[in-house]
């Protein structure tokens, strides 16, 4: 006769899964999550300046963050105003323009110097402004250039039995309706 308590001595692995693993498994996870969270409240709150978000709950706070996150986005994706170059050029006038001022105001000052200066600063000026507008035009005219290739290009769907040699890529014309054939040539539909 068997003892009655040898069924309930042997656990299934599925049984000991449901009853131990599972549980210390969920705890785990639920720790790291904790854990992370605590860890993005207070990057926030380093980032933002503002401890208000660390007495905030879990949801409350996945909210705040994600708020911060949208704004750091925004900030990021924001034109900026002044364009080095730009700023250069505004520079660059401004200096002229000083020097203008300071050569007009001298009393020893030739007017042939001072029209020499100010004759190479423009000239320097429109060197600097050419050089600006060049990689424009380039950029144009590439874009131009994509433009036209894929507009020339005619996208066909390759046949299955096709070999990859060019006579397999005529023109769909020539496929669709064959030549009339020549004396010499005729048409083949391979």
């Amino acid at each position: 006769m068997a003892p009655q308590n040898e069924s309930s001595v042997y656990v299934s692995k599925t049984q000991h899964y449901l009853k131990v693993k599972k549980p210390l498994l969920e705890r785990q996870r639920r720790a790291r999550m904790n854990k992370c969270l605590d860890t993005l409240k207070t990057l926030v709150a380093e980032f933002q300046g503002d401890d208000a978000i660390l007495r905030l709950d879990k949801a409350e706070m996945l909210e705040a963050a994600l708020v911060f996150m949208r704004k750091q986005l925004i900030k990021q994706q924001a034109p900026v105003s002044p364009v080095p170059m730009d700023s250069f050029k505004n520079g660059y006038m401004n200096a002229v323009s000083e020097i203008s001022r300071v050569m007009a105001c001298t009393p020893a000052m030739s007017v042939d110097v001072g029209k020499a200066v100010m004759t190479n600063l423009g000239i320097e000026f429109q060197r600097m402004l050419q050089a600006d507008q060049q990689p424009q035009q380039q950029q144009k005219q590439q874009q131009q250039q994509q433009h036209e290739l894929q507009s020339s290009s005619v996208s066909r769907p390759a046949s299955p039995a096709s070999s990859g040699y060019h006579s397999d890529a005529e023109d769909s014309e020539a496929a669709a309706s064959p030549q009339p054939a020549s004396n010499n040539s005729m048409w083949r539909p391979w």
